[in-house]
């Protein structure tokens, strides 16, 4: 049904670059950085780790990783990589704080991107707030295929919602629920996934976002006889596998329990394979 996800066949690159732009929409910053040679390796479910604070003296924060949203030309600037930061914490506020012009010290592509359908096929995708970032290359790489897709986008409110709009112009049909009611239906991920993977008909269901949402996001795709991918987004203090500090629980190949990282072996998994009981009570 599915090629396996693989890793990115390039070697990460670790570049100084720069804020192109910084634009404020709903709860996030869009900043769109120039990587050199970076957006060119981007596959879809790929991220970039930024080293948060360099620009102060004896900063010691660690990366901080993010899905990549846009991968787009600009003229001079060749082709520039965008994400999606919401400005909370140490580091998210840092990065939201920048302006065009600064200097950024980006690591990247890393990860398994989503695999994608060797044929057309029915595909939902489920993303809540900003972890819905790489759903939006990944539906143009699955149009690009012939694929039918479908989205399911939610968030606790309208401005924590991400891309309704693009949502619109790309997916077949969208539906959206926000946790108070004011777009969309009122409730959460959790609470629609079956109905909605259902009705969606999908011979593959690609999710991001909290772990009880991916949980029931599998669940319902495994009950409707469907393929799910689920890209688990977890603390990533380094990025690059070096510190083991992103481990998850899965169901190993053999059927036995392992915990593997989720900036190498992942960030994408086969949501059959999450032990996402485990996970989601597991201490980090």
């Amino acid at each position: 049904m599915t090629q396996q996800p693989t890793r990115v066949a390039h070697t990460p690159l670790h570049v100084r670059g720069e804020v192109l732009s910084s634009k404020r929409i709903g709860a996030y910053r869009h900043l769109t950085l120039v990587a050199p040679g970076m957006a060119e390796r981007h596959r879809p479910g790929t991220f970039v780790a930024v080293s948060v604070g360099h620009t102060r003296p004896r900063a010691h924060l660690a990366r901080r990783s993010y899905w990549v949203h846009r991968v787009r030309p600009t003229g001079s600037h060749g082709a520039t990589l965008e994400v999606v930061v919401e400005p909370t914490g140490t580091g998210g506020t840092w990065l939201a704080g920048l302006d065009q012009g600064d200097p950024i010290e980006v690591t990247g592509p890393l990860g398994r991107p989503f695999a994608l359908p060797k044929e057309p096929v029915t595909c939902l995708l489920v993303g809540e707030g900003y972890a819905a970032a790489p759903l939006f290359p990944l539906a143009e790489r699955l149009r690009e295929r012939g694929c039918t897709v479908t989205m399911l986008l939610a968030a606790p409110d309208e401005a924590h919602l991400l891309g309704t709009l693009d949502a619109r112009r790309t997916a077949r049909a969208v539906t959206v629920v926000t946790g108070d009611g004011s777009v969309g239906a009122k409730g959460t991920v959790a609470e629609v996934a079956p109905e909605v993977v259902a009705k969606s008909g999908a011979d593959v269901v690609y999710a991001t976002g909290s772990h009880e949402g991916l949980h029931a996001v599998a669940a319902a795709a495994e009950a409707q006889g469907a393929w799910s991918q689920t890209g688990v987004a977890v603390d990533q203090p380094c990025g690059t596998g070096l510190c083991f500090g992103c481990t998850i629980p899965v169901v190993g190949e053999a059927g036995s329990p392992r915990h593997v990282r989720a900036c190498v072996e992942g960030p994408v998994f086969r949501g059959d394979r999450v032990r996402w009981t485990d996970l989601r009570t597991e201490p980090r």
